[in-house]
Parts: structure tokens; sequence; C-alpha cells
């Protein structure tokens, strides 16, 4: 190892850097010119990659979970030979860039999770980490392991305030997932300032160890490369415990005016100062963007290994296929994202359906339908916040993911929401898969940042979210969700499904499942509900579509009556009174708002007639996002005030959902 030619390699991806920050006038220098050596030690020597094929499945996972810092990131990616150029760097934060300001998995090879709100990535690592340990467990056998990589996270002082860290470090601590390392620049500068103003009396370390974390620290991050390296070797030789590398650092490390200050952080240096910084490093201040050939050479020298340690393990996985055929196909079905070829004949055969009748609730039939698909899809691996018991979503059968029982596929995330969320979409990234988590509806505020991101890049993370309004009853406002269907609805890409009874319950679960490129937010009740006539028989076509006429379709409506959930079985004793009453109605079930507006206006047309103004929506919710459904003319019966301790059928009552106050809309809205 040669100390002079590390240094070369580690001051060119702080000038590359630099360069792309200031020609963007925009961006954070402050982490790359400090953190680079950490970064370009495991690049260097412990990260195993390819970057002419960087979704290759057995590939180490690098995540940058302080994103701020993502010139670093794109500086790495290009001197190690992925797609991304120089003319790349030279467009950092520039509009349709492949290098933009925070890195994003979608827009950018050699990107594995975006990340940006600070602590997200460090959780989605535990996600990549955990998803690694179940699939060995799956897919390894004697003689054959296919599945043995580790997961790697560069996180700040900010990530470490996050609680989501927290959250999931604790959960990293109890699964001990020993391939999991994150290295902590630790340079005590935020935005704010120095640390000390918020972050000073926490012993990082005793807090890790308490957790159950293999813990070092690294006293001179800025150059001491031996320890470095020998931090990262004893991080990849443990095997009883993640392994946290407390590195110091100096933040802006080289800027003569502004290393070590919060200046540093979230600005350019300025031309001059990014001069003096050059001038520092032993490079040529008038040229930009510049890569000197022997640090090129030097990483992919890295990359070479790389690529070597790739071609060894298709090697192995023929040998494998050649052994374990059933098991070597699946694995590659289950890499690509892709549902068992039997699926679609499986579920027309083996998911409970429902007659006309007697109640159940949503949640109870989740679990039914669940306990089919785990047969069905084996890569369903899922977990809820200490609520299995409530919101149904345990495997039947599936045993609980532990340390010791690797194949499990019951997640016990504890009390532990917002890093539930997180860990599903590091699932997702990593792939062979399908998430799915459970809480109550109302602590969906918990998840939501994780939410917003799995959305934001297509992972088909699965939410169940049970006690979906205040039918929930005796426990109050607290647990009763009014805001949230509409401030989810609002959300980008996030399918929110309500479904009215289990036959639509089933049909959800399917439509879930099925959902390759985007989250889905099942809203289940705690209550019991009837199962509806003509639900069995349209439930799946009309789940797909988002909304489906349920009854009064024979002819045109005077009137017609929206619903989701729970309130669709109200929706159907009102059309029913009022057809004896001699008016013509019709019920639409609205189990997917977002879906239906995505429909052609032909259908959406078929199922509301524009001819037909007098409707009336019915959603134990806020009000927001259904008038361009019921239009000027129509009305909607909604709940615009926190919910109340009582029982269930009583604060529904309370709130108007009866079927004389329907009925007294419904009129109102033909006068």
């Amino acid at each position: 190892m040669s100390v002079d030619l590390d240094q070369l390699c580690v001051n060119t991806l702080r000038t590359l850097s630099v360069d792309a920050i200031q020609r963007a006038n925009s961006g954070h220098p402050g982490l790359p010119l400090g953190a680079a050596p950490m970064a370009y030690a495991l690049w260097q020597r412990h990260l195993v990659h390819d970057p002419a094929a960087p979704r290759w499945a057995d590939r180490d996972r690098f995540v940058l979970s302080a994103g701020h810092g993502s010139a670093l990131l794109y500086s790495l990616l290009h001197i190690y030979g992925y797609d991304i150029s120089l003319e790349d760097l030279k467009s950092f934060r520039q509009w349709h860039s492949r290098t933009p300001g925070h890195p994003e998995n979608f827009a950018t090879a050699g990107v594995e999770a975006t990340t940006g709100p600070l602590g997200q990535g460090a959780a989605n690592s535990v996600g990549m980490a955990l998803a690694e340990r179940a699939l060995a467990a799956r897919f390894n056998q004697p003689g054959h392991a296919i599945v043995d990589h580790h997961t790697y996270a560069l996180l700040g002082d900010g990530c470490m305030m996050e609680g989501v860290v927290y959250e999931a470090a604790s959960l990293a601590g109890q699964l001990r997932l020993a391939k999991l390392t994150w290295l902590y620049d630790a340079n005590d500068i935020s935005l704010d300032g120095p640390t000390s103003l918020s972050f000073e009396v926490e012993n990082v370390a005793a807090r890790f160890e308490a957790q159950g974390w293999h813990v070092q620290q690294v006293a001179d991050g800025n150059r001491d490369f031996a320890a470095l390296d020998s931090a990262l070797a004893a991080a990849r030789a443990e095997t009883g415990r993640p392994s946290l590398v407390i590195v110091k650092t100096t933040i802006g490390y080289g800027s003569p005016a502004k290393q070590g200050t919060s200046e540093a952080h979230g600005s350019p240096l300025g031309e001059n100062e990014v001069a003096k910084v050059k001038s520092a490093f032993g490079f040529d201040p008038a040229q930009t963007f510049v890569v000197p050939d022997a640090a090129r050479a030097r990483a992919r020298e890295a990359a070479a290994r790389g690529a070597a340690a790739h071609a060894d393990w298709r090697r192995r996985f023929e040998a494998y296929r050649a052994a374990h055929p059933a098991l070597a196909a699946e694995f590659e079905r289950r890499m690509q994202g892709e549902l068992p070829a039997d699926f679609a004949a499986r579920c027309e055969r083996e998911l409970p359906q429902w007659e006309p009748g007697a109640g159940l609730a949503t949640r109870d039939a989740g679990g039914k339908v669940l306990a089919a698909l785990a047969g069905i899809v084996p890569e369903l691996l899922g977990g809820d916040a200490d609520l299995s018991c409530s919101t149904k979503t345990s495997i039947v059968g599936g045993k609980s993911f532990s340390a010791s029982e690797p194949s499990g596929r019951n997640v016990h995330y504890g009390v532990r929401e917002h890093a539930m969320g997180s860990i599903a979409n590091g699932v997702c990234y990593h792939g062979g898969l399908r998430p799915f988590v459970s809480t109550f509806f109302v602590f969906s505020d918990y998840m939501r940042p994780a939410v917003r991101l799995a959305a934001l890049c297509g992972l088909p993370a699965i939410y169940v979210w049970t006690h979906d309004s205040v039918a929930v009853g005796e426990d109050g406002p607290t647990h009763q969700p009014i805001e949230h269907l509409a401030a989810l609805r609002a959300m980008p890409r996030l399918r929110v499904v309500r479904p009215c009874d289990a036959n639509e319950t089933a049909q959800a679960w399917r439509l879930a499942l099925q959902s390759d490129d985007a989250p889905v937010a099942l809203v289940l009740s705690r209550q019991k509900l009837p199962v509806l006539p003509g639900t069995r028989e349209r439930a799946r076509e009309g789940m797909a579509r988002g909304a489906y006429v349920l009854a009064g379709d024979g002819g045109a409506p005077q009137v017609i009556l929206i619903a989701t959930g729970s309130e669709v079985a109200l929706a159907f004793e009102a059309h029913r009174r009022l057809e004896e009453e001699g008016v013509r109605s019709r019920v639409v079930s609205m189990p997917c708002m977002s879906t239906f507006a995505a429909q052609d206006a032909s259908y959406r047309d078929a199922v509301l007639p524009p001819l037909c103004r007098a409707r009336v929506a019915l959603e134990a919710g806020v009000a927001m996002g259904w008038d361009r459904i019921v239009g000027e003319r129509g009305r909607v019966l909604s709940i615009e005030r926190y919910g109340a301790s009582a029982s269930g059928e009583r604060v529904l009552a309370e709130y108007g959902f009866t079927l004389e106050n329907v009925l007294s809309l419904s009129r109102a809205v033909l006068a």
C-alpha cells in the first residue's frame, strides 16, 4: 500500500468534489473534504463491487446516509469506472443531471439508495443487511455460498442525532447483523455551528456498545490510512455483531479559511478558497476536474479485483445451478423482481372468497389472505410494530426472524415504526424479498418519511395499516385517524387502498403484490364489515381500476353514492332504501382514488356518468380531495374534527354516519 499514491487518490476525490460544487455554485464541500480518506479506504481495499455490473446480486452495498455529501459519491463512481463521466460531474445539481443534489438510486448507476433526509440511508442499510441474512438462509447450500456480501453506510453527526438511526441500530444489534458496518464521520460540526450546541454530552460509542455493536475509533481520519484500513478489516472479520467505526475528521479539511467550521458544510468554498485547497493538495489551481493517470489506474485496480470476484461468483453460481436447479431459478426470479410464474393461476384457486352475509373485519380477512399468499409467494417477508395480534399480519408457520433463526419470515420490529418503514425500503433496494410492514393507521404518521421515499423511488413496499377510522372506538381521538387518508393520497405514486369487505381485501393484497414500481397501502378495519353482494364477482377488475359500480348499474342513475371502506356498506343500505322509494341510485366502491383517476375517460364516465351530478360521497375522514369526485352539486359526508372516546358505533352515529343522514343528503342533492 503506497501512502503517497493513496494520498493522491484521496486528494483527487477531494478536488473533483469541490470542483463540481463550485461549478454548480451549490452543494456541501465539507464532507467530501473530510470523509474522502475513509471512503477511499473502503472502496479501494474492502468493498467488493464491479463497476461494469452495478446490479450484481452478490456485490457489497455502500449507502451514503449523509446524502448531502453526494459530490464525494459521484467522484468515487467516476474514478472507479461506473457510468459517470467528467461531464456528469460538471453537470452536478443541474436539470436532468445524473448527478443530482442528493443521491437518487433511480437516476445514477451505482447509487444503492436515495438519501438526503438524514438517517434514512443508515436504516436502509439495516434492511439490506437483513435481506442478505434472509436470502443466505434460503439459498445457500453446503459447498455453495451464493449470498455472502457486506453492507456499509457512511453517516454524519446529523444522522447520529436522528431518532430513526437509534431505532434502526437497536434492531440491528438485536438481530446481530454482523455483515453491517457503519462509518461515522465525526467532525463535530453541523449546519448551525459546532455540535456542542446540541450533541455534546452523549457518548456515541457507549450508546452503540449498549445496543450490541462492535465499536472502534480512528483518531485521525484525515491522514491515518493504516488505522482506517485496520478498522475496516476488523469490522469485516467480526462475525457476531454489527460494526461502528467512529472516524474523527475535520470538516472542510484543506480549506485554510473554512476547515473545522460550519461555513464548510453547506455552501461552495468560493473560487479563491478552492484554489488554495488545490494548492494545498498539490494540484494546479488553474485546472479543473483533473484525474491524474496514476490515481485512475489505482482505482481501476480495485475495480478489476471486483470484476474478478464477480466472474468467480458467476462460475460458482453455475455450479450451484447444476446442483440445485430449482433454487437457482427461484433466486434469479426473485432478484429480477418477478412473481412466480403460477401466481395468477394459484391466486384464482387459493385466495379465499366470501359469500354475501356475515361480517368480517377487513384486518381479519387480510390475515386469511396473507396465509394463502405466503404459500404462493415465498419471498413475502413481513413485520409489525409490536401489533401483529391486532393487525393480523403474522405469517402462520413462518417462524420469527432472529439472529438464531434467519429463515424466519416474521420480523419483530418492536415499537419502532419509523425504522420499520425505512428498513423495509432497504429490503426493497436490496432485492429478492417482498416486504410488508404493519401498524395502526394513525401511526402511519411515524412512518411518513420512509413512505415518501418509497413513493419517490418506486419501491414496492406494502403497508398494512389497520384500525382505519373513528370506529376504533374507545381508544379515542389519539388512535382515531381523521386526516390520514387525505394526507397520504396527496403523496404522488403511493397507492392508498381502502377495501370495503373481505373480497375487496383479497383483491387489494393481490394488487399490492402485482405492483412492482410503487408502494401500496392497505387500509383495513378493526370492526366487522358485511360481505356485500357483488364484490366476489366484481372486486378483482374493480380493484385494478380503482373504482367500480357495485350496485345500480341497470340504467342511468338519478343519484350516485360513492364510498370507501366501511362506508360502502352504509351506501349500499341507502341505495336499497332509495330504490324502494323509486329513486334510481348507484353505489360506487372506490377503494383507490388515485388508480381510478388514472383510468381513461371512457371508463371514468361509465362509472360516474357526467350527466348525473347528484352525488354523495361517504368517508370517515376529512373531505379533502372528494370535491373533484362529487362536483359542485355533490355533497360529502365526512369528519372535519378529531374523534372521541366511545364505542365505534356511537362515534360514527354522532358524526352523522347513519342511514337517515345519508338518505337526507341524497334527497338534498336531488332537489
